[in-house]
């Protein structure tokens, strides 16, 4: 009997640690959300300033985004399994064009938004230093009685500076979107980021 009340007890204690762990610091989760409310209210703002002209509004928010994003992390993720055979300096090309395609994109995307507001509605956590921002985009104009549009964020707390590693638009994930569509390319290419690169380009400029 007291055998099985102390391992009732030390499972339950278990299971209170596991839950501490999982949960992670509250100040890491509000630092994530903080983070992510205050710097994307940014990005809208960059958007919906209408005395830019379009160059200067695509020159500040992509140093914006830079600052907010790992681009080379994304980028390397995005190459899935090829980044390990392919040579360092078709990997340091691709880099550069993912970044300027990137842009392109990102800036694609919330354009779409001008004018709305973000709201964070709660974190959860991946892994330690690894957050999910779960985030509404409110139109003020909208009457239609439709739920607002849901935007989640990952953010990276583990090196330092909070960063986004990736972002979800209705639940689709673009840097996840982005390696499966990278990694077929390549594989009916026969691995060769050096075409990845040129139809990167030629991506970006349809976005501009």
């Amino acid at each position: 009997m007291k055998n099985t009340i102390l391992r009732r007890g030390v499972l339950a204690l278990g299971l209170a640690l596991a839950g501490l762990f999982l949960a992670g610091p509250p100040a890491m989760a509000d630092q994530a959300q903080t983070f992510v409310q205050d710097n994307i209210h940014k990005g809208l703002d960059i958007l919906n300033n209408k005395s830019l002209s379009t160059d200067q509004r695509r020159t500040q928010f992509q140093q914006f985004l830079l600052g907010l994003t790992d681009m080379k992390r994304i980028a390397l993720f995005t190459l899935g399994q090829y980044r390990r055979t392919a040579p360092p300096a078709d990997v340091d090309a691709f880099t550069a064009a993912f970044q300027n395609y990137a842009v392109s994109v990102y800036q694609s995307y919330f354009a779409k938004y001008a004018g709305q507001t973000l709201k964070v509605t709660g974190s959860t956590q991946r892994a330690p230093g690894d957050y999910i921002v779960a985030t509404q985009l409110i139109d003020p104009n909208d009457h239609s009685g439709r739920p607002p549009l849901e935007v989640d964020f990952r953010v990276r707390t583990d090196r330092g500076s909070p960063v986004v590693t990736d972002f979800s638009v209705a639940g689709i994930w673009l840097a996840l979107e982005e390696r499966d569509q990278f990694t077929a390319f390549l594989g009916q290419n026969n691995g060769n980021v050096k075409l990845l690169v040129s139809h990167l380009d030629e991506l970006a400029k349809q976005f501009k």
